[in-house]
């Protein structure tokens, strides 16, 4: 619990100040099992620093209220409103030196890179040329379980570095745990994601630990992020704005990772223990690294690499078609043989969209002469690769990433778009639903306006800054 968000809540809603600090009192009393004196204690001191942190007045202290909440715009879900604010993100951001950036809607930040040498570079080659950064945060529902949650961040952050052609240098971490929580939470986080450090033999070389809000935040709340560096040539570069019409696109079997664990525990799935077991491999990283050190030198051939995660296939098949500008065109029926069938018979059990949530399989984009050859050198590494649709040119009339699914005898082709959330893989996330809010529109427009406000506040203090300098 945020009590410092509580207190300010009570404070602006002009509650009497006697009664706002019994109600807070009260919580904690509650939740950190304190005596009476004791909770009274830190009930004054809370209240006496959250009406300063009010008070404070200034520029730099404000910012401007959209009035827009993270969950209504669904923000974090992998949806519409989510994508929309990844590219207000890149807009905030602005212009940068990076050779790709956040305005790409990529996987990674790739900027140029001199005087630097690719230690162990694939068939010795040149030294690298590009410095491949990213990072990903831990699945937020997975805080009870430590390990679970590293583990798959872990993976995550090292699959978004592959999919960028470049190979994988080290990894770092940053765990965050309420004050509640028990310190052996930092421990088992650690050992999931040293666990990947180990099997992918990419270590984990630093990283901090904090509490969440420090003494404002009670309870035993987890969360945290895992980020990786690596390093590419030139000629292995891949990124999604570099799909072609005529190119074939493949996906590995997906065995899912911290949404697929999400859901099996979540659910109550009865078979969730034979779930997670899937999920525990590092095949998505062993398919990737076979095509770094493949002869033929596979990945520099590849025109695009992304791994299929939150959002799903069709989140994926919508960026890249609107950074490249051309039209994808999926196969259902090849779409269903790319989750690992322990994983799907729970997906159609539940009734969760596959094509919506995060499944962590491989998905290339390649032209079809080497086709062949990158399903081969996949499948020679374990891993299993299919055909699942084809790239063209964007037509008037059709849409820009369609769905070929079999009706009776004939094909029909349907619009694969994303929802306004992925595909809802809880009970709880089936309660709110994937449906656009009917004020969509308007809350667009605030979101717009925030940024903007952003942008101003930023050029204007870059400018006071640079005075004073």
């Amino acid at each position: 619990m945020d009590l410092e968000g509580y207190a300010a809540r009570l404070i602006q809603n002009k509650e009497n100040e006697k009664t706002a600090q019994s109600k807070l009192k009260d919580k904690i009393i509650e939740l950190k099992k304190v005596g009476e004196l004791e909770a009274a204690e830190l009930t004054v001191a809370i209240f006496e620093e959250t009406k300063a942190a009010i008070s404070v007045k200034g520029d730099v202290f404000e910012y401007y209220k959209s009035g827009v909440s993270m969950g209504e715009f669904g923000i974090g879900s992998r949806g519409a409103g989510d994508f929309y604010v990844h590219e207000k993100i890149g807009r905030v951001i602005g212009k940068t030196t990076a050779v790709l950036d956040s305005s790409n809607l990529d996987d990674s930040g790739v900027v140029s890179l001199k005087n630097y040498k690719s230690a162990g570079a694939a068939n010795g080659e040149n030294d690298a040329e590009y410095l491949v950064v990213t990072v990903d945060g831990m699945h937020s529902r997975l805080s009870a379980f430590p390990f679970l949650a590293g583990f798959h961040v872990a993976k995550a952050a090292l699959r978004d570095i592959y999919v960028m052609g470049a190979e994988p240098a080290a990894m770092l971490s940053d765990i965050h745990v309420a004050d509640d929580g028990d310190a052996s939470m930092i421990f088992d986080h650690l050992a999931g994601i040293s666990a990947v450090a180990e099997l992918s033999t990419i270590p984990l070389v630093t990283g901090s630990t904090l509490r969440i809000g420090g003494d404002m935040v009670i309870g035993n709340r987890m969360t945290g992020c895992v980020g990786a560096v690596g390093a590419v040539n030139a000629a292995g570069l891949t990124a999604r704005n570099k799909a072609k019409a005529g190119d074939l696109i493949l996906m590995t079997e997906g065995t899912g990772g911290g949404t697929v664990t999400t859901a099996a525990i979540y659910s109550g799935y009865e078979k969730a223990d034979a779930v997670v077991e899937k999920t525990l491999n590092i095949d998505f990283l062993i398919a990737a690294q076979a095509l770094l050190d493949s002869k033929e030198n596979l990945h520099t051939k590849i025109h695009v690499m992304t791994d299929v995660t939150n959002g799903g296939v069709r989140g994926d098949a919508f960026e890249i078609s609107k950074e490249a500008g051309i039209r994808l065109v999926f196969d259902d029926g090849a779409l269903v043989q790319c989750v690992e069938p322990t994983i799907l018979e729970m997906f159609e059990k539940l009734e969760i969209d596959f094509r919506g949530v995060s499944i962590d399989s491989l998905l290339v984009i390649c032209p079809p002469e080497i086709a062949d050859k990158i399903i081969q050198t996949i499948e020679a590494a374990g891993v299993k690769m299919f055909v699942v649709g084809r790239v063209e040119e964007k037509q008037a009339g059709k849409f820009d990433t369609a769905l070929l699914v079999k009706d009776g005898d004939s094909v029909v082709e349907k619009e694969f778009k994303p929802m306004f959330r992925e595909a809802a893989y809880t009970p709880l996330k089936k309660v709110i639903g994937e449906k656009t809010p009917p004020d969509f529109d308007e809350m667009k427009k605030e979101i717009d306006t925030a940024a903007d406000a952003a942008i101003e506040k930023k050029d204007r203090f870059v400018e006071k800054i640079r005075k004073k300098s």
